[in-house]
């Protein structure tokens, strides 16, 4: 029987990642864009063993699965939505948008809304256990994040920035809760043949991240889309 240290590790580690989403947020607030992006990181990273680890310690229990997804949308919903947010105070606007200058900010809080509707769904979803309908949190508030540290600079520098980053925050709303299949990266076992498209990824992924730096990350969101798109189609 696991003792209670044991019990509590997995949640220990989803309320780290919880931490690591306000945390993420406070900086978004604050324009300390950077710093919001390795706090979504290192939230990413606490998101990833604390499943592992009630899946090895057979600890899994209901209150660590609602805890998981609040503390998912806090770092992966909220602190990405408040990066968006702060940018979009950043941007150009035009004439006759210039009165909602104060108001289309906010926009960016339905990215918090989205996530949230798509975590619910994948905890009712019995369908998502080897792989993902529609878009994971993770993979949007990373997105997000990259594409803001990044390209920030230069997107306030274009005239048509807003529209790209309002269109942008629908698209991507739209995708976490769309009914398109995604590989996940997991290995039933370690050969070519059955993991092709998971290995192309990898292996693609490297020269992204040495060509872009940090904007890479919200590339190599855009091509796990593509390929996974092209990968269902000829399945």
């Amino acid at each position: 029987m696991p003792n209670f240290i044991t019990r509590n590790i997995p949640n220990t580690l989803t309320c780290c990642n919880l931490l690591s989403g306000c945390i993420a947020t406070c900086h978004a607030f604050c324009g300390h864009q950077e710093w919001a992006l390795a706090f979504i990181i290192i939230g990413a990273v606490f998101d990833f063993f604390d499943g592992m680890s009630a899946r090895l310690l057979k600890v899994s229990s209901p209150i660590g699965k609602e805890l998981d997804s609040l503390a998912d949308d806090v770092t992966f919903g909220v602190a990405p939505a408040t990066m968006v947010f702060t940018l979009l105070f950043q941007l150009p606007y035009p004439e006759w948008l210039a009165p909602f200058r104060h108001l289309l900010p906010y926009t960016a809080f339905i990215i918090a809304a989205f996530s949230a509707l798509r975590l619910a769904k994948f905890n009712l979803d019995e369908r998502q256990t080897s792989s993902f309908i529609g878009l994971p949190t993770p993979a949007n508030a990373l997105f997000w994040g990259a594409l803001i540290v990044g390209g920030g600079d230069r997107l306030t520098h274009l005239n048509c920035a807003l529209a790209i980053v309002l269109a942008l925050v629908v698209l991507s709303c739209w995708i976490l809760v769309a009914e398109i299949p995604l590989f996940a990266l997991k290995f039933k076992q370690w050969r070519w043949h059955g993991n092709e498209v998971r290995y192309i990824f990898i292996l693609s992924c490297i020269p992204i991240l040495i060509l872009l730096g940090v904007s890479g990350i919200a590339v190599i969101i855009v091509w796990y889309v593509l390929l996974s798109l092209y990968a269902q189609r000829h399945a």
